[in-house]
């Protein structure tokens, strides 16, 4: 799937790439940040981590 000439499915990979990274960094205090943000980045990782699954098992 391609969206403007880039993957939809590397692109929500490399998203939820990033979302690891931000939540080991919060919750190992490396970065500083309040933990509403923590807990929201969590629900985004989740949602972009099915999203690129279901559309990683249809491709």
């Amino acid at each position: 799937m391609m969206a403007a000439g880039v993957s939809i499915i590397l692109t929500l990979g490399v998203l939820n790439l990033l979302l690891i990274l931000f939540q080991i960094g919060t919750g190992l205090r490396w970065i500083k940040a309040p933990f509403v943000w923590h807990k929201r980045s969590a629900m985004v990782l989740a949602a972009s981590a099915v999203v690129h699954a279901v559309l990683a098992f249809l491709t």
